[in-house]
């Protein structure tokens, strides 16, 4: 019988090899799926431009111009306004453009930028550093499984890797190299080092930096900051619990489990937390400021895209957007038809349960524990966020916002107390098979997915 590679290592190679080999062989894989793209520059390299722009000490695009008109901001400096459309074709010194999205994915670039300029292969580094969450991933589950919060083994921690590096849109994202793309690498690992640290109050400074960071690349995942609140409630109890009869409702058991907090225990860690969080969240504000006039303002509304004026009426994030949303998220079926290419799909990509069908028992565990509630509202209140917002994604393979929350529903599924039987792993090459044909075949091969460009069309028409 084979052991387990942890069991034949000496103790403190055991500690790194594994994850070495995690990132090793997904970096590897990665790469070799992002293929010709690795050959130079992302046609979408926004973050790299920006970093360019930092380096010589400005904040918008350096030459008066983008190198493109995909998802740029334009300022008009002398009314305040979005630029008009005549500005993507006429530079003027009044016109000012910037990148939109939160920025701190160009910061990680930027040493590579400092280096090599604008022109180098920003896809080949997003592959490369895609590695590095299902490592760090393997790191957390197994610290759960040494702490006893999780009944995993090793075998079953790398299936839960495996999982998520895979058998999931994570797959996806990792090779395309965009903007777009390229910033959830960057998310899912901040949340993986945020979960790490903020589970039983690890480290709350760095829990801290790692969700501000985050909010700096994915602003929909700030509702995580409700998961640490929960866990220092979680860690600092009375000493004396109250007795509850077994018929008692959720509501009073939430209420008295509250009356079980020690307070006064509870606030310095979120004050550690908060820190650099309020600190990260000064430089953003600094930056939108300058940028576009408003502390509050990232710079979306200044967009030079068709669909400004349904975020001009309805706002970044708003309810209406959500049923548009959902159905995209749970009912967007790849598009059958007996005439070849035979599958389409949408440009608003695959249900989420299709693309990662290992996740649904995750929702019906066989226990719940206090930390598994803490999961369960962050990845729900994050969920929720993204479903209000004025994209569900568009243009993608899956439900790629399901990123801003995958790392809480595999440690879900960990804890879960489900068996991984064959069912599971049976899921899990359906799962890998699938997201295998969206990593090759998204953005190369056009046959497959549908042209509309209205963004309007979800589900296959009559």
């Amino acid at each position: 019988m084979s052991e387990d590679p942890e069991v034949k290592a000496p103790p403190r190679a055991r500690r790194w090899l594994v994850p070495l080999i995690v990132f090793a062989v997904t970096a590897a894989v990665y790469v070799l799926v992002t293929g010709p793209r690795t050959e130079g520059p992302s046609p979408n390299n926004h973050f790299a431009h920006l970093a360019e722009s930092w380096l010589n000490g400005e904040l918008s695009v350096l030459g008066g111009r983008p190198p493109g008109f995909n998802d740029w901001a334009c300022v008009d400096s002398e009314t305040g306004e979005v630029c008009p459309p005549i500005a993507q074709h006429r530079a003027e010194p009044r016109y000012r453009w910037y990148v939109s999205f939160p920025p701190f994915p160009a910061a990680v670039l930027a040493p590579v930028v400092a280096i090599f300029g604008t022109d180098f292969s920003d896809p080949l580094i997003w592959a490369l550093l895609a590695g590095l969450a299902p490592a760090f991933l393997y790191v957390l589950l197994r610290r759960l499984r040494e702490e006893e919060l999780s009944p995993r083994s090793p075998r079953e921690d790398l299936s839960l890797v495996t999982v998520f590096a895979f058998g999931s849109v994570y797959f996806f994202t990792s090779v395309q190299g965009s903007v777009w793309f390229s910033a959830h690498v960057v998310a899912s690992l901040l949340l993986v080092l945020f979960l790490y640290w903020s589970i039983g109050l690890k480290n709350p400074i760095l829990a801290g930096l790692m969700l501000g960071l985050c909010f700096m690349t994915r602003p929909s995942t700030a509702p995580w900051a409700l998961f640490f609140l929960l866990e220092a409630m979680r860690h600092f109890r009375r000493p004396e619990p109250r007795t509850l009869h077994d018929g008692a409702s959720i509501w009073r058991r939430a209420w008295v489990w509250l009356l079980e907090t020690d307070w006064r225990r509870v606030i310095k860690p979120c004050l550690l937390f908060a820190a650099p969080i309020l600190a990260i969240g000064g430089v953003a504000m600094w930056m939108n400021a300058a940028r576009f006039g408003s502390p509050f303002e990232f710079g979306h509304e200044f967009l030079m895209i068709r669909w400004r004026p349904r975020i001009e009426k309805w706002g970044l994030f708003n309810f209406h957007y959500f049923a548009k949303n959902l159905a995209v998220m749970l009912a967007a079926f790849p598009w059958l038809s007996a005439l070849p290419p035979y599958v389409m799909i949408s440009r608003h990509g695959l249900a989420l349960w299709i693309t990662s069908p290992n996740l649904v028992p995750a929702l019906w565990p066989k226990k719940v524990s206090p930390l598994m509630v803490g999961l369960f509202i962050g990845t729900a209140l994050v969920a929720l966020l993204d479903l209000c917002y004025q994209n569900s994604g568009w243009v993608q393979f899956g439900y790629r916002f399901s990123l801003d929350y995958m790392p809480g529903l595999i440690v879900l599924l960990a804890l879960s107390g489900r068996r991984f039987g064959v069912g599971f792993h049976l899921l899990l090459v359906f799962a890998i098979a699938v997201n295998t044909f969206g990593a090759i075949t998204f953005d190369r091969a056009a046959v497959f997915y549908d042209d509309d460009g209205s963004q309007e069309r979800i589900f296959q028409p009559d």
